[in-house]
């Protein structure tokens, strides 16, 4: 019995020696890298620049404001590139007007990569403080300077509403869609009955307005345009047509 306590008594040194060399092991290991972070944090080679242009590359800008996405670095400049809180910089990025998304990513030593993807729009939208654009996902962006679009304009949006939004450029998409070639006549969409669509489309030099409903747009146009001699005539002075009845045609003044 004796024997069998030194072997337990003996064991237990060993292992209290080997935790606590583990722990001296764990400190230094810390330690060490403290001081390498703190070393690149104020080494002159890892400092982001503010008098270089390459400090920070952004890559895949075509639209926002270049000023305003340097901006989200302003702060980084002139201190140590590991000390950039990358997804924090991200975060910020993607409010800047026009960003979809973007990364941040190091570059040794001393620069960052910013990849920048921009919205896509695909009309414009008019409200009483001016004409906006809007993507695909009912985000309204300014209209950058000098930049020209071709698209139709979006009526019955609310400039607060962003879910009012999303359905409305939705059923304006499907509207393209289900019209293909034909929706290069139409120049105004208006969305805001989602379920009852009017549009302003030029037939033989002339703008009318149609009202489609919800679907089969392009058969209720191209129906409309084959017979639009013959209801000019009738009805030379109207300017609006109902064409949500497959079987007829009414005109409005």
């Amino acid at each position: 019995m004796a024997r069998d306590s030194k072997k337990t008594g003996g064991f237990r040194w060993r292992l209290w020696l080997g935790l606590s060399l583990a722990g001296l092991l764990s400190v230094a290991t810390a330690m060490a890298a403290l001081k390498v972070v703190a070393y690149i944090s104020v080494d002159p080679r890892f400092m982001l620049s503010a008098n270089s242009r390459d400090a920070v590359a952004i890559q895949g800008l075509t639209y926002a404001a270049r000023a305003k996405v340097l901006n989200v670095f302003a702060a980084d400049l002139g201190r140590g590139v590991f000390s950039v809180p990358l997804a924090e910089r991200r975060r910020r990025l993607l409010a800047v007007d026009w960003v979809q998304d973007a990364s941040v990513s190091r570059v040794w030593p001393n620069r960052l990569l910013v990849r920048i993807h921009e919205r896509k729009p695909v009309a414009f939208v008019s409200f009483r403080s001016g004409p906006m654009l809007v993507d695909a996902e009912g985000v309204l962006l300014a209209l950058p300077p000098r930049a020209r679009f071709a698209f139709p304009v979006i009526d019955g949006l609310s400039q607060d509403d962003a879910a009012q939004r999303r359905q409305g450029v939705g059923a304006f998409l499907r509207f393209q869609q289900d019209m293909g070639y034909l929706s290069n006549d139409v120049s105004e969409v208006d969305v805001a009955d989602p379920n009852d669509l009017r549009i302003v489309a030029r037939v033989e030099n002339r703008a009318v307005e149609l009202i489609l409903g919800d679907g089969d747009f392009a058969a209720r146009y191209q129906n409309f345009v084959s017979h639009y001699p013959e209801i000019r005539k009738e009805s030379p002075d109207a300017g609006t047509f109902d064409l949500r009845l497959d079987d007829r045609i009414t005109a409005r003044k």
